[in-house]
């Protein structure tokens, strides 16, 4: 199954533990410090990729060191980054993670070429090869609100390819264009902070049954250590989260929505589709990064057993 990830990309650089900002010049040391390929495009590509899946990835990056480096880990992935453009007036996207002892993880975030991300990047005809078009942070690439990517977006629907969509932030004024996007997908996997303020409801299956209403035909809500839910016309169920040690939390909605792609990609129902989502999220869970851990689809899956 060929899957496009389009929208964020970010290079994040990881360090933990970390307990707090030390004064002056003073030095903390670390365990470990990791550069991964971020944010809910191209974190989303690479554990698609280890999971076995062909990805197609599409955002704009720098023309800088930065994008250099990230376009080399996803290559080095097997993700095919043909569908980067290269910003000369704008940097590659990234962040400083500074990952505390409990799994929490702050950030220093440069917005960077995300931001300049518009239907034109998008090569003719690409959607509607894909078996599957995720979009990756909407909210953040919001240049690809126009009527002209939502025409691509419906003639690809029409010839069967699957949409499906993830967010980035948690920004009330960002959240509210990304709303746009919901009458032109398939599903839908905010995270419980995001469901609640597109639609006011604090309740998560409330809030679910809000967005369905919007459009798409399945909702999952990622509710952190309390698991995920999954709404569709018939019902909501919750799935339980899976126990394991949490070294780290970046890149787990990421990996829960490879997971899900990867489980319909395979003919699986929404539903045990989720659960690979689950096993994938709580395998990133278990190390420092984006792509910790996840070496294979089969690996991921026995945490199911």
């Amino acid at each position: 199954m060929t899957v496009v990830t389009l929208g964020a990309h970010i290079l994040d650089v990881l360090a933990r533990p970390v307990e707090g900002i030390p004064e002056g010049q003073g030095t903390v040391v670390v365990d470990e410090i990791r550069v991964t390929a971020a944010g809910a495009a191209a974190g989303t590509a690479v554990a698609l990729a280890r999971l076995g899946n062909d990805v197609i990835s599409v955002g704009a990056i720098g023309d800088d060191d930065l994008g250099d480096l990230l376009v080399k880990i996803m290559e080095r992935n097997g993700v095919d980054v043909r569908g980067l453009v290269r910003r000369t007036a704008d940097q590659t996207s990234a962040s400083i993670l500074p990952i505390r002892p409990d799994g929490g993880r702050p950030s220093f975030h440069v917005p960077g070429a995300n931001l300049t991300l518009t239907a034109g990047a998008v090569g003719p005809g690409l959607l509607a090869a894909a078996d599957f078009v995720h979009l990756g942070g909407p909210d953040v690439t919001f240049g690809l609100n126009d009527p002209a990517f939502f025409d691509m977006l419906a003639h690809a629907r029409a010839t069967g390819t699957v949409v499906t969509m993830d967010l980035l932030s948690a920004m009330p004024d960002l959240l509210t264009g990304a709303a746009s996007f919901l009458p032109h997908i398939d599903h839908f996997l905010p995270n419980e902070e995001q469901a609640a303020e597109i639609t006011g409801h604090d309740d998560p299956e409330k809030a679910a049954r809000a967005l369905l209403a919007r459009g798409p035909r399945t909702v999952v809500v990622t509710l952190g250590g309390a698991g995920s839910l999954v709404a569709t016309a018939e019902g909501v169920r919750r799935l339980p989260a899976l126990p394991v040690e949490v070294v780290d939390t970046t890149g787990c909605g990421d990996a829960y929505c490879a997971g899900f792609i990867t489980g319909l990609a395979r003919g699986l129902d929404v539903f045990e589709a989720a659960r690979w989502g689950t096993a994938t999220a709580a395998t990133v869970a278990q190390g420092l990064g984006s792509d910790a851990c996840l070496t294979d689809l089969e690996t991921a899956l026995a945490l199911l057993d």
